[in-house]
C-alpha cells in the first residue's frame, strides 16, 4: 500500500475510522442491552419471562472486543488532547468533559433502571420514584473498590462504569505523560523492527484476567485490563511505525483471535464459574479470553486501517454519530430499560418484543440528543460536549 511508504511517525492525526467505529459500538450497545432482556445468564434490570441461551453466545462475540476498543480509541484521543494542552490543562479538560456527565448521569439517570428493577421483580412494590431516588443517593465511601469509591444499598454508577474508569485512567496518566511519550517512541521503533512485538500485550491481558478475575459488571473484563487497552491507544495506536505492521498482520492475528475465542467455549459452557473460580479450567478460560480480546482488537485496527476512505472525512451521518457518541452512551441504558419494562409484560413473541425495544430506544435516543442535548449550551455542557461551532461544515471533535 502507498501508506506503507510514509516516513516514521507520520499519520499521527485523528483516525477517522476509529471515531466511526466508536460511534457504531455505542449504537450497538442499544442492541446488546436490549438482548440482555432475553438472556438467562445476565442479571439485567428487566427480564422477559422466556429467555434463550443463544443471546449469551451471540453477546460473547461483542464482549470480547467492543468495550476494549472504546478504551483504546479513548486513549488515542487522550494522546492528541495531551499534546495540545499539556498535562495540567488536559486533566482539567477531562474533569469537565467526563466528570460533569458522570455526576449528572449518576444522579439523574442511573436511579431509574434500579427503580424499574424493583418494580419488575415485585408487582406489589409501590414506592414513589422520588422516595427511592433519595434512598439511591444514600451512599458511603468505599475506597477499597477504587475507582468506584462510593457504595450504597441501591446506589450504582450502572453503565457509567465506563466513564468512571476512563476518567480515572486519564487522571492517572496525566502526571506521567512526558515519560510515557518518550517510551512510546522507543516502543514504536521496536515494533517496526520486530512486528511480533504487536502480540506482547496478549500475555499481559491473559495474566490480568486470569489472576485478578473477570468482572461481569464491567462487560466481562477485569477493570485493569481496560487500562492496558487505553495505554496502547495512547502510546502506539496512532503511530505509523506501528500501523504498518498492524495492517500487514491483521488477517493472521484475526484468525488467531477466533481460534483463541473458540477455546473459551468449554469453560463458559460447563464447569466452575469462569469469571472468578480458581480451578485450572477457569484460569485457562480467562487467560484465553484476554489473549483473544487483544487479537480481535488488533485485527480490527489493522483491517480498518486498510480502508483509507475516512482519512479525508466521513459521511455526514457517521460524522453526526461520532460527535454524539458520549451523550448517546450516557442516555442509552435508562431508555432501553424503560422500554423493556413496558414491553416484557405484553403478549408477543420474544423477537417482536426485541425489535420494539431496539427501534423505540434508537428513535428516542436520537430525538433526545437532537432536541434535548445538541441544541442547548447547558445540556451540551452536562453531557460533556464542547460548545457548538459556527456552521462551517465541520463538526466539533468528539468529547472522548
Amino acid at each position: 500500500m502507498g501508506a506503507d511508504t510514509e516516513p516514521p511517525g507520520a499519520g499521527a492525526g485523528r483516525r477517522g475510522e476509529l471515531d466511526v467505529l466508536r460511534a457504531l459500538v455505542v449504537v450497538g450497545l442499544v442492541f446488546f442491552h436490549s438482548a440482555l432482556v432475553f438472556s438467562p445468564d445476565d442479571d439485567f434490570y428487566v427480564k422477559n419471562t422466556t429467555t434463550t441461551g443463544a443471546v449469551t453466545v451471540l453477546a460473547g462475540f461483542g464482549v470480547v472486543w467492543a468495550m476494549p476498543m472504546l478504551f483504546l480509541v479513548a486513549g488515542l484521543g487522550a494522546r492528541h488532547s495531551l499534546r495540545r494542552r499539556g498535562p495540567a490543562r488536559f486533566a482539567r479538560e477531562r474533569l469537565l468533559r467526563l466528570g460533569v456527565p458522570l455526576v449528572f448521569g449518576t444522579v439523574v439517570l442511573c436511579p431509574l433502571p434500579q427503580w424499574l428493577r424493583l418494580r419488575a421483580a415485585d408487582p406489589a412494590y409501590d414506592e414513589p420514584y422520588l422516595t427511592f431516588w433519595g434512598r439511591f443517593l444514600s451512599v458511603r465511601p468505599d475506597p477499597a473498590d477504587f475507582p468506584f469509591v462510593l457504595e450504597g444499598e441501591h446506589f450504582e454508577t450502572g453503565h457509567l462504569w465506563f466513564v468512571v474508569l476512563l476518567l480515572a485512567f486519564c487522571l492517572l496518566l496525566a502526571p506521567f505523560a512526558t515519560v510515557l511519550t518518550g517510551w512510546a517512541d522507543r516502543a514504536a521503533e521496536a515494533v517496526r523492527g520486530r512486528p511480533a512485538l504487536l502480540l506482547s500485550p496478549a500475555p499481559l491481558l491473559a495474566a490480568v484476567n486470569a489472576l485478578l478475575g473477570m468482572e461481569e459488571n464491567y462487560a466481562g473484563w477485569n477493570r485493569w485490563a481496560y487500562l492496558l487497552f487505553f495505554a496502547y491507544g495512547f502510546l502506539l495506536a496512532g503511530d505509523e511505525r506501528v500501523r504498518v505492521p498492524t495492517r500487514r498482520a491483521a488477517v493472521r492475528v484475526g484468525v488467531a483471535g477466533v481460534a483463541l475465542f473458540a477455546g473459551t467455549a468449554p469453560g463458559f459452557v460447563a464447569g466452575d464459574d469462569p469469571f472468578t473460580a480458581w480451578t485450572p479450567a477457569a484460569l485457562a478460560t480467562r487467560a484465553l479470553f484476554g489473549a483473544a480480546g487483544w487479537c480481535w482488537v488488533l485485527a480490527i485496527l489493522g483491517l480498518l486501517d486498510r480502508r483509507p476512505r475516512f482519512r479525508q472525512g466521513m459521511p455526514p451521518v457517521l460524522a453526526y454519530l461520532a460527535v454524539a457518541a458520549l451523550p448517546l452512551y450516557v442516555l442509552h441504558q435508562p431508555v432501553v430499560v424503560a422500554f423493556a419494562y413496558g414491553v416484557v409484560g405484553r403478549s408477543a413473541p420474544a423477537a417482536v418484543k426485541y425489535a420494539v425495544i431496539v427501534t423505540a430506544s434508537l428513535v428516542t435516543l436520537v430525538l433526545l440528543y437532537e432536541l434535548g442535548v445538541r441544541r442547548w449550551a447547558v445540556t451540551r455542557w452536562l453531557f460533556g460536549m464542547r460548545p457548538a461551532r459556527p456552521e462551517d461544515g465541520r463538526p466539533p471533535p468528539p468529547a472522548l
